[in-house]
């Protein structure tokens, strides 16, 4: 006799992973007595702070901000070590989170979705697993994340490749001894300039395959001040709601009053010069108030750190190349760093500009470029994520009208808010494309997406509904509104994986919300209160 088909899960929400997001999902949907699961591809909770466990992996924001909010006596009792969280750090953080609120026995590790479809009939979502279970839930939530499907480079040869390669997004958990190597780095953005002084370290010698030099500042990283700890702490709520009247979602910073070119230029240095000192990206790029919108502006900082990385770095050949020049600075995502730029004056480091020399194969001892070949025994590429859309469309999402995720966004994401899709109803999403995420303090934007989307529930569920979906008009207007912000603004001067640029072939569309956290929590709440504006509600 055939084996009995094993009975369907049945939730009445289903969520798609489980990294800061996801867990704060089960916490606050749980509270309003719903039955909810979370799967989770990774054998443990945390989600990029799981997966990335390169040498050096840092948040980029400071510890005291990134952290949930939630709950007062967990950020009253967390102590953080250093000004900004290593990644060993903040994933034990999360772990206690888990553990603290009973998370985990609502949470599937080890089980990746492969497929969600909606049936219009009964309302409800039905869910593939890579181990052929089946879920089903009426709402499901994408918390699948915006830098969670790692993509190595089709660079012809790699099988052939007899030594270890890497990428930082799926970094072994033993961790890697570079010792006595030679190693090759691919991509400088964020994962490779924190990582290059570490290998550098390690290394016999180290080869920087550089394409696009980018922007980076010194985080400034020291172990966190009792004083100042103390401080923040006692103003932890207040600085919380502040936070929500900022940009990026982070208080503490005074919003500054003036153009750059207001300035003297003896008054710039001046003011650049105490930013770099003080260490920090939003600080920087807060010296003045037009430096993200105004090109002349945003030149005085560039040159600025243009000039530091030409003081720090003793061969002016490879500081020339360091050099940013092809997009201002802050239009991409603005790295920090701990001795990125001292790391190259070391004698067993090498730049290597693959822009006028492209890499051309993978051999089995190294690597070749159009003019010079390298040998290699370990290479590590830090190339990046597809980024915002690439974790949900890696899932098979339709719905039984014939709506698919392949089709919705072939020509770049359509949102409304972020948060739902046209065309696919009880269709839930943290932190998604046209959505301030990337663009914010995660947590914050995690924590304000679930809490819009279980009063949302709520507001169903005394209502008598079930369904609910954005109209195509609200989801235009918002995607021009999304458009038209970022136009305003020199974020789309930049090849960026904002923007999708690391990706062959994908749509060029810049795909944040750059209209800051204080404007989009407005509208989101403002949609809220008149009854959910914009969305389809029905029984």
């Amino acid at each position: 006799m055939p084996a009995a088909k094993s009975k369907a899960t049945k939730l009445d929400v289903v969520i798609v992973g489980a990294g800061v997001g996801g867990l704060y999902a089960v916490h606050r949907l749980r509270k309003l007595g719903l039955k909810v699961r979370a799967y989770e591809a990774g054998s443990g909770v945390g989600g990029t702070w799981f997966w990335n466990r390169y040498p050096g992996c840092r948040c980029d924001v400071e510890s005291m901000e990134y952290s949930y909010s939630f709950s007062n006596e967990l950020q009253q009792e967390w102590k953080w070590p250093e000004r900004y969280g290593t990644q060993p750090e903040i994933l034990r953080y999360v772990n206690h989170v888990a553990d603290r609120f009973d998370l985990r026995r609502d949470v599937q590790l080890d089980t990746r979705i492969r497929s969600a479809t909606f049936d219009s009939k009964a309302n409800l979502w039905t869910l593939k697993t890579d181990k052929g279970e089946t879920v089903t839930a009426p709402f499901c939530i994408m918390a699948t994340g915006n830098l969670s499907t790692p993509r190595t480079p089709s660079i012809p040869g790699l099988k052939s490749f007899k030594g270890k390669w890497y990428h930082t997004g799926l970094w072994p958990h033993a961790g890697v001894d570079f010792t006595g190597l030679r190693v090759g780095v691919i991509g400088t953005g964020s994962s490779g300039v924190q990582m290059i002084p570490h290998i550098a370290k390690q290394a016999k010698h180290l080869y920087v395959f550089q394409r696009t030099a980018n922007f980076s500042l010194p985080a400034r990283n020291a172990p966190l001040d009792p004083e100042k700890e103390r401080k923040h702490k006692a103003e932890y709520p207040e600085r919380r709601r502040a936070a929500y009247d900022t940009p990026f979602g982070i208080a503490g910073f005074p919003p500054p009053e003036k153009s750059a070119l207001e300035a003297t230029e003896e008054e710039r240095r001046h003011a650049y010069a105490a930013k770099w000192a003080e260490g920090g990206s939003i600080s920087y790029l807060y010296a003045y108030n037009d430096l993200l919108v105004n090109k002349a502006s945003n030149d005085t900082a560039s040159e600025f750190v243009r000039e530091r990385i030409r003081a720090t770095v003793k061969d002016p050949k490879t500081a020339e190349l360091l050099c940013p020049t092809d997009h201002p600075i802050g239009t991409k995502r603005l790295i920090l760093d701990t001795e990125y730029y001292e790391t190259y004056n070391r004698d067993n480091v090498t730049l290597v500009d693959i822009r006028s020399a492209p890499i051309k194969a993978i051999t089995p001892n190294g690597l070749h470029t159009t003019d010079a070949e390298y040998t290699l025994d370990a290479i590590v590429f830090a190339t990046g994520f597809d980024a915002m859309t690439g974790a949900m469309k890696e899932i098979d999402i339709r719905t039984d009208k014939g709506a698919t995720i392949e089709e919705k966004w072939a020509d770049g994401p359509r949102t409304y808010l972020g948060i739902m899709m046209a065309g696919f109803p009880n269709l839930f999403m943290v932190t998604g494309p046209q959505s301030p995420g990337v663009k914010s303090q995660m947590i914050l934007s995690c924590e304000q997406h679930v809490d819009w989307i279980a009063d949302c529930l709520q507001h169903l569920r005394d209502k008598g509904l079930q369904r609910i979906e954005p109209e195509k008009a609200a989801e235009d207007a918002w995607v021009q509104h999304t458009n038209e912000v970022a136009d305003s603004t020199l974020y789309p001067l930049a090849n960026s994986w904002y923007t999708g640029a690391n990706i062959p072939g994908k749509p060029r569309v810049f795909m944040p919300y750059v209209g800051g956290v204080t404007a989009y929590k407005k509208k989101c709440d403002e949609v809220a209160a008149r009854g959910y504006e914009g969305f389809m509600l029905a029984v």
